[in-house]
């Protein structure tokens, strides 16, 4: 027996990157694991990979925007019970401050802040009455300090972590934990993307710009989507029970 054999998790942004691998450590782990996200292909892609290696281990996968709510709220009520959330769908867009529009603003909001709300929201019934459950939200370095350029996206993970904590101590004595896992530079898409708005900006060449970005890891590499899933992994583990309201960086020493 695993871990988290006979446990649902539900993971959002589940498709690629960070979402794709913690949702194979946690199908590693013995749960059942729904994947949720905005492009089908994508989440049934992994989906078949997923279930290639561990059979029976993929509960369903959702299409759907964290944003809306209401649709989010829907399919949750359409699934089984929820033991698991992992909040990991985040967006990453970058700006002077004075030329973040209102839009921009809101939408750094509504991805990064208003969807761990409104999601932890859905699951919250079902794992009280259950007596269990465990709440990870994927946050940022940008959630324990500053960066430059990204007022509105740091704002926003500032935010979750604020929420994080204050449910975690709601919810101390209901056996629900709720945490933050806080990566640094993490090799996936969004580095790719802020590595391309380095080299439009600056003229410096790809390999100039991924240095300039990791530089900022003590190690001198960028995080892995397996290093953020194997501390994801750790915090949802029935033996975490007193781990709650954390905020773990992952970050090869850049934020102690």
């Amino acid at each position: 027996m695993t871990a988290l054999a006979g446990t649902h998790a539900l993971v959002t942004g589940a498709g690629r990157g960070i979402g794709a691998a913690i949702a194979a450590r946690l199908a590693a782990e013995g749960a059942r694991v729904t994947l949720l996200g905005r492009t089908r292909d994508t989440l049934e892609h992994t989906a078949q990979q997923l279930a290639a290696k561990h059979p029976d281990s993929v509960a369903g996968v959702v299409c759907c925007d964290v944003t809306d709510a209401g649709a989010f709220a829907a399919a949750v009520q359409a699934m089984p019970r929820v033991d698991v959330l992992v909040n990991n769908a985040g967006q990453a867009t970058s700006a002077p401050a004075l030329r973040t529009s209102d839009a921009l603003w809101a939408q750094m909001l509504a991805v990064n802040l208003t969807a761990p709300f409104t999601c932890t929201r859905a699951v919250l019934p079902s794992m009280l009455d259950a007596g269990w459950g465990r709440v990870v939200t994927i946050a940022s370095t940008a959630a324990l300090r500053g960066y430059p350029y990204v007022a509105a996206y740091a704002a926003a993970k500032h935010g979750v972590l604020g929420f994080t904590r204050a449910l975690a101590l709601e919810l101390a004595t209901k056996g629900v934990t709720v945490n933050a896992v806080c990566p640094g530079f993490t090799d996936t898409e969004l580095l790719h993307e802020s590595i391309a708005n380095i080299m439009q900006r600056t003229g410096r060449s790809e390999t100039e710009a991924r240095a300039t970005l990791a530089a900022l890891n003590p190690q001198q590499r960028f995080v892995t989507p397996d290093d953020v899933a194997h501390v994801v992994i750790g915090l949802c583990s029935p033996a975490a029970g007193s781990l709650t309201g954390l905020a773990i960086p992952v970050s090869g020493g850049e934020v102690m």
